[in-house]
């Protein structure tokens, strides 16, 4: 018997419900198409707006030549943000809110206009953008031990777990996007570092990219929405009691506890 798009969402929401991690569904469907994923994604979107839930904006994935090589791609993905995905700057989360996480810093953009058109430059992103802040994505997998390929991810909200904003906003023609630098840590420790230039040469780029990809199915970026613009550097996983904290050029700092 054949699945449909319903059972794929139900798959993956009852993962999430159970905090277990589930076969990839690309194993249960080895012809799954990236096309067939985002109509997953939209699904399980639709029906966490119908208990509620809201959405925020969207964020970026696979926004690094490295990423993208390793899931044999050649452009990233996206997945919405919902309002009860935010956690606060410095905030302490429950493990039981997660599965298997992994935070990555990021620079998030705020809209103060739409961008409904299929033709988006760099120029119109920071035009149309109200303030840029340091964040932090925390990445998570309802497919156990992140086995996933690329309709895998996107079905699942693009691998999305939690997000985090930092306090004070920064207006974009006071920064040089593309030249921020970032280093991570992890209870402390140096972990890994990155620039504006590792997310598609510029930070603003991935927002054109998205704006544009939304525009062929019909949908647009809105004024309000907050964007995360991909990853400067690579995912570190995050245990029970762990802290993970980013300092940005400029910036200023974003961190997250996960509690015991």
């Amino acid at each position: 018997m054949s699945l449909t798009v319903q059972d794929y969402s139900n798959y993956l929401l009852e993962a999430e419900k159970k905090r277990d991690g589930m076969k990839p569904l690309t194993e249960l469907n080895p012809h799954l198409t990236i096309d067939d994923a985002y109509q997953v994604q939209k699904e399980t979107i639709k029906r966490k707006l119908e208990k509620g839930k809201r959405i925020v904006g969207h964020k970026i994935g696979l926004t690094s030549l490295a990423m993208q090589q390793l899931l044999g791609v050649d452009e990233p993905d996206y997945g919405h943000l919902l309002d009860d995905m935010k956690v606060e700057n410095k905030g302490v989360v429950s493990f039981n809110q997660v599965m298997q996480p992994k935070a990555e810093a990021e620079i998030a953009f705020v809209l103060k206009k739409d961008l409904t058109t299929k033709s988006i430059t760099i120029a119109d992103v920071l035009e149309a953008t109200d303030y840029v802040v340091p964040a932090i994505e925390v990445v998570d997998s309802r497919i156990a031990d992140w086995k996933i390929k690329l309709p895998d991810t996107i079905a699942d909200n693009a691998s999305s777990g939690l997000f985090v904003i930092g306090d004070q906003r920064f207006k974009v023609e006071d920064i040089e996007l593309e030249s921020i630098k970032m280093k991570a840590y992890k209870n402390g420790d140096f972990v890994n570092e990155g620039t504006g230039k590792d997310v598609l040469g510029h930070p603003a780029a991935c927002v054109a990219w998205l704006g544009e990809k939304l525009a062929e199915v019909g949908g647009s970026l809105k004024a309000g929405d907050i964007i995360l613009s991909g990853a400067l550097s690579a995912a570190v996983d995050m245990k029970p009691g762990d802290t993970f904290h980013a300092d940005f050029d400029h910036l200023g700092t974003v961190k997250i506890t996960f509690s015991e």
